[in-house]
């Protein structure tokens, strides 16, 4: 099943209208690059030459590179290259048009000496491809970004570039468009936006059954995918694990997570969280009216699933392997797990707010985050799930993630707090509710979770 990408695929067909171009496409692991090339290259008439390079020596992937020839039948037979550079020089020399799409790019990185890759492949896109759409493709978030840095000597080279995120939470939902919004919202909470793991899920079963099968059994796919392929190579080596448990266990502030890990005041973990960022594995998260502020800032876990496991699975393997998926369910994670998806509903509003002004159908937001509040009356402070950001003041909205639709009661209560907090510049309030409203009264803005799915 392919889903959304309807951008990132125009973005590709529209090189592969021309007799030569190139293209780079990176994001994190199963999170849909090849699917996406495919699909684009499927209204091509043109030959198509696919190479997933390997863990091995650069000339072990050139002799690869011309089996993947061989096999689609653009040289009739292997032929002995010594470089790239020769190889492309050949097939330069064709008369037919050629897409090629080399895939997981960084492999080759890792066995060339420094730079050395880049600047071959600089060469090759410069002086080598007058017959070929040529696709560099990798998900080494961090090396792939490298690329595009003005030293690097493919910067300015591709004619396209993507970065590949998972599924907004309105297309996951395709993966399961009979569940009602309260469980759609509650399915990608759990299981995020990978195309991989959605298809993974069984569409006739609830969450419970799902997580049974999947991200509790040691034996399913989906278990295997958290546990080893989120976490990169480089990732691995340098306390990853540690820093995305305590995060997920609500260690969100710098401070806290170095004292949760023992770190020294040393700046290791600075480091650290600088390499998880630039690998989009974490975000950097601030409210949108305290941006300068330090010490607000949290740090948060990017992928719905991996939140998952590190908040439940973790550090808790052994009463998995003890009790059994069922009854670990009901003990570790049946206690909190609506606690857990409400505080992921809220990402899923503000996604919602995203795609309005994406879409057109909401002008003049200058930005969507959260709203940090002091509140001298009584004394205390937090934040508003959900603030617009207009020129000189701000929307706010409170998200409930509820069986019952919300009431006109706690809607009204909400509202004489924000009253008593002073210094706040807001032009409107409003709510965001997944079973709806028991009435809406005029004053507010009301957001229901079929309007979240339309």
């Amino acid at each position: 099943m392919f889903i959304g990408r309807q951008q990132e695929l125009m973005a590709i067909r529209d090189v592969l209208k021309k007799k030569s171009g190139s293209v780079l496409v990176y994001g994190k692991r199963k999170v849909g690059k090849t699917t996406l090339i495919l699909q684009a290259l499927k209204e091509s008439s043109d030959k198509i030459v696919y190479y997933e390079c390997l863990k091995a020596s650069i000339q072990e992937n050139i002799d690869g590179f011309i089996s993947a020839l061989v096999a689609a039948r653009v040289i009739p037979v292997k032929m002995g290259f010594a470089s790239f550079q020769d190889v492309f020089q050949y097939l330069n020399t064709l008369s037919e048009t050629l897409n090629i799409v080399i895939d997981e790019y960084p492999y080759l990185k890792q066995f060339a000496k420094g730079e050395t890759i880049d600047s071959v492949f600089q060469n090759i896109i410069d002086h080598r491809i007058g017959n070929i759409r040529l696709v560099l493709s990798g998900s080494h978030v961090g090396m792939m970004r490298d690329l595009l840095e003005e030293k690097n000597a493919l910067y300015g080279r591709f004619s396209v570039v993507i970065r590949l995120g998972e599924l907004n939470y309105r297309e996951a939902s395709s993966f399961y468009p009979e569940k009602s919004e309260y469980d759609k919202a509650a399915f990608f909470a759990v299981f995020g936006g990978s195309p991989f793991v959605n298809e993974q899920l069984d569409a006739n079963m609830d969450l419970k059954e799902n997580l049974v099968q999947t991200l509790l059994n040691p034996l399913s796919s989906v278990y295997s995918y958290a546990e080893n392929i989120l976490v990169s190579d480089l990732a691995g080596g340098m306390n990853a694990e540690r820093i995305f448990s305590a995060i997920g266990n609500g260690k969100k502030k710098y401070g806290e997570i170095e004292s949760k890990l023992g770190f020294s005041n040393n700046g290791l973990l600075s480091k650290q969280l600088k390499n998880l960022l630039a690998m989009d594995m974490i975000a950097k998260v601030y409210p949108i009216n305290r941006g300068n502020d330090n010490k607000k800032v949290t740090y948060e876990l990017t992928d719905n699933l991996m939140r998952f496991r590190y908040t439940y699975v973790y550090h808790n393997k052994g009463a998995l392997r003890m009790l059994g998926a069922e009854a670990f369910y009901e003990n570790y994670i049946a206690p909190t797990l609506t606690t857990f998806v409400a505080h992921r509903f809220e990402e899923i509003a503000r996604t919602y707010f995203s795609l309005q002004v994406k879409e057109g159908k909401r002008k003049g937001i200058l930005n969507i985050g959260t709203y940090y509040y002091d509140d001298p009356v009584r004394k205390t402070n937090g934040e508003f799930d959900v603030a617009l950001q207009k020129q000189s003041s701000y929307e706010l909205y409170e998200v409930k993630y509820l069986t019952s639709p919300l009431t006109e009661k706690a809607m009204r209560e909400e509202e004489l707090r924000v009253k008593a907090i002073q210094g706040m510049d807001i032009v409107r309030m409003g709510f965001v509710s997944i079973s709806g409203f028991e009435t809406r009264p005029s004053e507010f803005e009301c957001i229901d979770g079929q309007a979240l799915y339309e």
